[in-house]
């Protein structure tokens, strides 16, 4: 192990034993701080005045969703529109190496920064909050694809399960974790956390979101998606484990599931985008 994952291991680990003794003496305190580690990124914010190279030359439009406002990026093309939907502690940038892919299409692509990501405002992230932007997106913009990475996938099938009848026409989900019960359990675990937190953070979760962990999930979203889509999920994938991946694809019904070996979590890979493209340009339907 490197000095940096020594360190890092070192921190995480006394981040958790702290919540464990804070549990005892201050049990609201705990749960506001082990809430706020699970959802407030710590990367991934954009400047405005020093934006990457891929963003640069876009159109910039900014939407006003509630109390937030959300930022979009959008290469010009034709009629047939592409919304990006990057994950967790990412950005729009993310998408620069499918680009030249896409743009093959001469389609008009936009890409969303998600809450607390990028130029967007707010500080925590959550997948109902996201699937909200994205359906704010989708009424405004009305892309026919959609493309997710990572829990952007998530919120993709979120947004789907729930505003079936909108002008996206197929789906494309990368890297995609499926329950957020083993995305709890596996944070849980990785700070030490003792496990009486877990009902009180799911507890949490059904007050703030009206539903219970067990049923918030990507595979039980897929059971009602009707469009097609595809699914690709790496075998050596260390943060989103391949069984995710393939729990989602079990129960979409027209999900074509694509295994990937050795690309990690980023999924970025000529053959994949070649794949991808081929799926959404030149398929039969």
């Amino acid at each position: 192990m490197s000095l940096k994952k020594s360190i890092r291991f070192i921190v995480v680990k006394s981040v958790g034993q702290y919540i464990n003794i804070l549990r005892i003496v201050h049990p609201k305190k705990a749960l506001h701080l082990s809430y706020t580690l699970f959802s407030h990124p710590r990367v991934g914010r954009l400047s405005k005045d020093n934006l990457p190279t891929v963003l640069q030359d876009t159109h910039k439009e900014t939407f006003q969703h509630n109390e937030h406002q959300f930022q979009t990026y959008t290469w010009k093309g034709n009629d047939t529109k592409i919304l990006l939907v990057h994950g967790w502690e990412s950005n729009s940038a993310r998408w620069e190496k499918i680009l030249p892919y896409l743009q093959q299409s001469g389609s008009t692509i936009i890409a969303i920064d998600a809450p607390a990501h990028g130029q967007t405002s707010g500080i925590e992230f959550n997948v109902p909050r996201y699937a909200d932007f994205i359906n704010k997106a989708v009424k405004e913009l009305k892309p026919n694809i959609i493309i997710g990475h990572s829990i952007g996938g998530s919120a993709c099938l979120y947004h789907q399960y729930l505003y079936p009848e909108t002008s996206i026409q197929k789906m494309v989900i990368l890297g995609a974790p499926s329950d957020l019960k083993t995305l709890l359990d596996n944070y849980i675990k990785m700070l030490s956390i003792n496990s009486k937190m877990y009902p009180v953070l799911e507890k949490h979760y059904l007050k703030n979101f009206n539903t219970k962990l067990d049923n918030f999930s990507a595979a039980i979203f897929a059971k009602q998606i009707k469009i097609e889509g595809i699914i690709a999920h790496d075998t050596n994938d260390t943060v989103v484990a391949f069984e995710e991946g393939k729990k989602i694809a079990h129960n979409w019904e027209k999900g074509h599931f694509i295994t990937t070996n050795n690309l990690g979590h980023s999924m970025h890979d000529d053959t994949l985008y070649k794949e991808i493209y081929h799926f959404l340009f030149e398929a039969k339907k």
